[in-house]
C-alpha cells in the first residue's frame, strides 16, 4: 500500500475514533455548560444531581435491555406500556396478598408479555416493530381495564424502600439498581457467548445462521429480556411513587430508544454498548433538568431537547 493511500486512510480512522466517543464528550460539555450557567439556580446542588439519577433510573433500566434488542436487529415499542401495566398488577397483588406476591406478579407480567412478543416475532413472523406496537396498545388497555383507570395505592413500606423509594445513606436505591444491571448487561454483551451471538445476529442474520447461531432463539430471548426490564422499571415506578397507574411509563419507549442510540447502539443491529446507553440516559435526564431550571416553556423544552439529541446522533454517525 502506498504512503499516499495510508495518508488518505489515517484521518478517517481518527475521525471514526473521535465520533465513537462523542456521547461522552457531549455529556461533559453539556454538564459544564449547565454548571456554569445554572450554578445560581441549584444545578450543582447534590439533591438536584441525585434527582436527575432518580428521574432517569427507569429509563436506564429499560435502555440496558433495549441495547440487546437493537443490537440483535429488532425493536421493542411496548416497554413504556408494559411498565405501566406492571405498576398496576404489582399494586393489586400487594393489596391482595402482600409484597412478595407483588414482586412475583410484576415478574410474571414481564415474562408473559416478553414471551408473547417473542413468539409473534420469531414464530409467526410479524416484524417486531408491528408486534410490539400492537402490544403497546394491548398493555395499556389491560392496565386501564383492570384498574378502572384509577390509581391503586401501595401501602407496603418495605416494598417501596427496596423498589425505588429507599436510600442507603445518601445513595438512592434506584442508583444501586442501575449500577448492578449496567454491570450485568455490560458483561453479558461483551464477555459472554450470548452477547457475541446477539451482535452477530444483528450484524448479519443470514451469515449468523450459516455459522450455526439459532437467530430465532436469540431474538426471542432479547425480546423477553426487554419486557422483563420494562416490568422491573414498572416495579421501580410503583415503589418510588407508591402507587400503580396505567399512565406511568407512557411515552418512555422513545426516551429508551434515544438513550440507546445516543450511547452508540445501532438501530440497524450489530453494534451496541451498555455503558454508552447509561451515559445516553443520563444525558437525556441532564438536558431535561437543565432546560427546566432555565425556565423554558414546555414547548421550548421539546424543541431544544430534540435539537440537542439530533445534533448528538448526527455527530456520532460514521461517514462512509
Amino acid at each position: 500500500m502506498s504512503d499516499t493511500s495510508l495518508a488518505n486512510r489515517r484521518p478517517s480512522g481518527l475521525l471514526a475514533n473521535w465520533r465513537q466517543y462523542i456521547i461522552y464528550i457531549g455529556f461533559v460539555v453539556i454538564f459544564l455548560v449547565f454548571a456554569a450557567t445554572l450554578s445560581d439556580r441549584g444545578f450543582l446542588n447534590p439533591n438536584n444531581l441525585l434527582n436527575i439519577v432518580r428521574q432517569t433510573a427507569m429509563i436506564a433500566v429499560m435502555a440496558i435491555a433495549m441495547t440487546f434488542v437493537l443490537s440483535a436487529g429488532e425493536i421493542d415499542l411496548s416497554v413504556g406500556a408494559v411498565a405501566g401495566l406492571t405498576t398496576v398488577t404489582v399494586a393489586m397483588a400487594i393489596a391482595a396478598a402482600g409484597p412478595l406476591a407483588g414482586v412475583l406478579a410484576g415478574l410474571a407480567t414481564g415474562l408473559a408479555v416478553g414471551m408473547f412478543n417473542g413468539w409473534l416475532t420469531t414464530r409467526i413472523g410479524i416484524p417486531s416493530f408491528l408486534a410490539t406496537l400492537a402490544m403497546m396498545g394491548i398493555a395499556k388497555g389491560v392496565a386501564m381495564w383492570i384498574s378502572a383507570t384509577a390509581a391503586v395505592p401501595i401501602l407496603s413500606p418495605s416494598y417501596s424502600w427496596v423498589f425505588g423509594g429507599g436510600s442507603i445513606g445518601p445513595v438512592p436505591v434506584l442508583l444501586v439498581w442501575v449500577l448492578i444491571l449496567a454491570a450485568v448487561g455490560h458483561v453479558m454483551l461483551r464477555r459472554t457467548g450470548f452477547g457475541r451471538r446477539v451482535l452477530a445476529t444483528g450484524g448479519g442474520e443470514t451469515a449468523a445462521r450459516y455459522s450455526g447461531i439459532d437467530t430465532r432463539s436469540v431474538k426471542f430471548r432479547v425480546l423477553v429480556m426487554s419486557s422483563m426490564a420494562a416490568a422491573l422499571a414498572g416495579m421501580l415506578y410503583a415503589g418510588r411513587l407508591q402507587s400503580g397507574r396505567f399512565q406511568l411509563g407512557e411515552g418512555d419507549e422513545l426516551s429508551v430508544i434515544a438513550a440507546a442510540v445516543l450511547g452508540g447502539t445501532s438501530l440497524f443491529g450489530g453494534m451496541g454498548t451498555v455503558i454508552g446507553t447509561i451515559v445516553g440516559a443520563l444525558m437525556i435526564g441532564l438536558i431535561n433538568n437543565g432546560l427546566i431550571l432555565m425556565g423554558l416553556d414546555f414547548s421550548q423544552q421539546l424543541i431544544a431537547r430534540g435539537g440537542i439529541i439530533i445534533l448528538a446522533v448526527a455527530l456520532s454517525q460514521k461517514k462512509s
